[in-house]
């Protein structure tokens, strides 16, 4: 008997049947002129999303660059809190619902789930896919005005991926405060530039502010030791293309990196990683340089050479937005 597959598999097969329905000529298109909307530096104050057609190209194109973006970010927070599983979660502005699929790949089982989106083609088109998981068969499709009017039911984890970029900024402030209110942990994910990691960072202040303590990506909750405007903060998620990631990019590669910032705080305890590795490693001959954010609010770089043992082979191992040193390494 064959497993069951995984949520990234069911996934990946779920939305290649909806991109099969579709023409190759006018799922191209929609992207492309939904692409532009979204990199619009004017907040949006409708839906992007306004028809199955727009719904069900974007989710085909957009879904699994969201999920690994999301699931990278759920995989450091889960380092964080070992042990311990959400029994309900609301994800807001979750469209079609891809961070719902991150949790059910990080956290397997059902749970209580509610997606909310202003988008009533999103909702329907998410509902629709999430047959595809069982885990999702309890979740709840609603639709809602994220901004300054939201109000959130309590619920273990709170998830807000790529939406404050399509927000002002009382609503964006609204609706972290809301985060924080209902949820007992939080994980935002924005888009890897450098106005992504501002809103971030601008969410993060607000949750320590509200009494959270960031789990991952920082090793501390103290500011940012980056110095705004000389450089940010993000990590790289590699996402497999299909065919209308090849036909919109003009690229001939089976993958693609997503950029991505992130911030997961909680009021439970958590054992944020000793340091963050924020740069793509550079591995040379007999040495790795390992740029690393430290507990001590301060970033640095460090060489690991040979000499070092367990933890040279450890650091030829290690990835951009790797805990350091690893658990298991020693000397």
């Amino acid at each position: 008997m064959n497993a069951p597959a995984s949520p990234a598999e069911a996934l990946r097969g779920t939305l290649a049947e909806l991109l099969a329905g579709l023409p190759p000529s006018q799922a191209a298109g929609a992207v492309e002129r939904l692409i532009a909307k979204y990199r619009g530096d004017t907040p949006t104050h409708a839906p992007i999303l306004r028809d199955r057609a727009d719904v069900a190209a974007y989710a085909a194109y957009r879904m699994p660059a969201t999920f690994e973006a999301v699931r990278s970010a759920l995989e450091a927070f889960a380092q964080a809190v070992p042990g311990w599983t959400p029994a309900s979660h609301v994800d807001v502005g979750g469209g079609t619902g891809a961070a719902t699929w991150a949790v059910t790949e990080t956290w397997p089982g059902e749970r209580d789930v509610t997606v909310l989106d202003w988008a009533e083609p999103a909702l329907a088109l998410g509902r629709e896919i999430a047959a595809a998981n069982p885990d999702l068969r309890r979740a709840r499709w609603q639709r809602a005005r994220i901004g300054t009017a939201l109000t959130l039911e309590p619920a273990d984890l709170v998830t807000v991926s790529y939406v404050l970029n399509e927000l002002a900024e009382a609503d964006r402030a609204a609706l972290v405060d809301a985060a924080a209110a209902a949820g007992s942990s939080v994980v935002i994910v924005e888009a890897g530039t450098p106005a992504g990691y501002a809103r971030v960072i601008e969410a993060r202040d607000r949750l320590v502010a509200a009494g959270f303590r960031v789990a991952a990506p920082c090793p501390h909750s103290a500011a940012c030791p980056i110095v705004p405007g000389t450089d940010w903060c993000h990590f790289s998620a590699r996402v497999s293309r299909s065919s209308l990631h090849r036909q919109v990019k003009g690229g001939s590669l089976a993958y693609e990196d997503e950029k991505f910032s992130y911030v997961a705080a909680t009021r439970l305890p958590a054992a944020p990683a000793p340091a963050r590795v924020v740069r793509r490693p550079q591995i040379r001959k007999g040495q790795v340089l390992l740029d690393l954010c430290e507990t001590d609010e301060r970033l640095s770089r460090t060489t690991v050479t040979k000499r070092h043992g367990g933890l040279y082979r450890a650091a030829r191992d290690a990835d951009w937005g790797d805990p350091w040193p690893p658990p298991d390494a020693s000397a």
